[in-house]
């Protein structure tokens, strides 16, 4: 009986943490689709991800040939708490906010088809959400 209920707080402890995760999320996801405004619009997808200090996200795309995109990258609700790099499929480095003090968006135009991984880091903080955008032209 004694281990049922220490499983079960366990459950509850757990499922309370992703709730208020999930939540944080949402609230840094809002404040991060502000730099995807006009004549940008969202891709639809919200690649989200917590991170410790030492860790990284990773996430995969696809820009597509002749568009020109934004990605924006935010934990935390000011800006230029989230390092964020692009590479290109043979883990070239194409850019890095970090080059430019953190910069929370960044705008640039495709001339192929160009799958890419974008990957995120904590800049400062100990844990986090990190949540990156992607916005085109249309």
């Amino acid at each position: 009986m004694k281990n049922k209920i220490l499983i079960a707080a366990f459950l509850i402890f757990n499922f309370s943490f992703l709730i208020r995760s999930n939540a944080q999320c949402d609230t840094i996801a809002s404040v991060c689709a502000k730099h995807i405004m006009a004549p940008f619009i969202s891709d639809g997808q919200q690649y989200r991800a917590l991170l410790l200090a030492d860790q990284n996200a990773e996430f995969h795309t696809t820009f597509y040939g002749g568009g020109t995109y934004r990605i924006a990258a935010c934990t935390g609700l000011k800006d230029g708490n989230l390092i964020f790099s692009v590479f290109d499929e043979e883990r070239n480095l194409l850019f890095s906010n970090k080059d430019v003090k953190n910069a929370p968006y960044w705008d640039f135009k495709v001339n192929s088809t160009l799958d890419v991984i974008l990957e995120a880091a904590l800049s400062g903080a100990q844990s986090g959400c990190a949540v990156v955008l992607i916005g085109f032209k249309q």
